[in-house]
């Protein structure tokens, strides 16, 4: 069944059902990845978004290879991938000589990074975030590369606008965001060496039952917890229609690499959201700190022109999140850390 605004569920009752949902193509996706040729292969593919985002391609394209590389620490997400018809290789991505082992395909899809604990060793951070790149970039020369970057490259920006757009220069604070620009300047520089196309992929908060902006709060709500409005707009995608926007990047790539930010197209309040989730849940939301007349936040209106307004919209991520949060799902337990100001993850 494709994925179209008419079908989508009224709630989600379990993993198994949400992971077949983010693994639900749309007609967009199939045509945009039948513009181009080959196989596809994900880097980093064990994170929160990469296991569904190789699912969604290889529904999205069954009569292709879809291959997923990572460490896989975790052997359950191995066989998960494989159980999909998704091909598997372990590899170390700070391993030079292992990523020159791998198969030349020429769609690439990077997910590799670092950010949760990134403050506790920096120095893995940046190896992680822009020595890695470096590698890749080199390998790959004459492959597409669709490298997932963040909005959290740009500053902060005022409330009342749009957000910041692709013309605006990074100036992020934090070692985490600046070493994720780093990131962004390897793929590009080499993208001019090597004529290699690409895009540089900046998500502004995926959303999943499981974790997110509105897991974070629906979950505050739920627990009594307070919600700490100081960085008190935000926004963010579901993370289906994000797989399938960086799937579909594939067939916009430019020569030399470009960067095109990726989120929902509205700028939402966190005080507000948590009142609507206070009115689902039966909960009288703590509200504690004053809306700072700044945030990280993005333009999102080249990626609406290229693909459309997500298929999920912001009316439906909160009756999921808050039936998910009500009967007490799972959580993978990684707050996005939304509020943060001061870039320390």
């Amino acid at each position: 069944m494709l994925l179209t605004r008419d079908n989508l569920p009224e709630t989600i009752p379990d993993i198994s059902a949400l992971e077949d949902l983010l693994c639900r193509p749309s007609q967009a996706l199939i045509d945009d990845l039948a513009r181009i040729d080959g196989d596809i292969m994900i880097l980093g593919v064990a994170g929160k978004m990469g296991p569904t985002l190789a699912g969604l391609a290889k529904a999205a394209v069954p009569g292709r290879r879809v291959i997923g590389v990572a460490r896989f620490s975790d052997a359950s997400v191995k066989i998960w991938l494989e159980s999909r018809g998704i091909e598997t290789i372990n590899c170390d991505l700070l391993d030079e000589a292992a990523i020159h082992s791998l198969p030349k395909i020429p769609n690439i899809v990077f997910m590799a990074g670092r950010k949760f604990g990134a403050e506790g060793d920096l120095s893995l951070t940046w190896a992680m975030n822009a020595h890695v790149p470096v590698l890749i970039a080199q390998a790959f020369r004459d492959s597409r590369i669709v490298a997932f970057s963040t909005g959290c490259v740009y500053p902060f920006v005022p409330v009342d606008g749009k957000g910041s757009d692709e013309d605006m220069a990074p100036n992020p604070p934090g070692e985490y965001a600046q070493s994720c620009v780093g990131r962004e300047r390897m793929f590009e520089y080499f993208s001019h060496k090597f004529a290699t196309p690409g895009r540089l992929f900046r998500l502004n908060y995926a959303i999943d039952m499981r974790y997110g902006v509105l897991h974070d709060i629906a979950s505050k709500v739920w627990q009594g917890k307070p919600i700490d409005v100081s960085l008190g707009h935000v926004n963010f995608i579901w993370q289906g229609d994000a797989s399938a926007q960086a799937l579909r990047c594939l067939a916009h790539c430019d020569t030399p690499t470009s960067p095109i930010n990726v989120s929902g197209h509205e700028i939402l309040a966190v005080r507000d959201l948590a009142a609507k989730f206070g009115a689902r849940l039966g909960r009288e939301p703590v509200i504690v700190g004053k809306e700072e007349p700044t945030a990280w936040l993005t333009d999102t209106s080249q990626a609406v022109k290229l693909f459309g307004l997500p298929i999920v919209d912001t009316a439906q991520l909160i009756a999921w999140t808050a039936d998910w949060v009500a009967r007490s799902m799972p959580s993978l337990g990684k707050p996005t850390k939304y509020e943060v100001r001061d870039g320390r993850y």
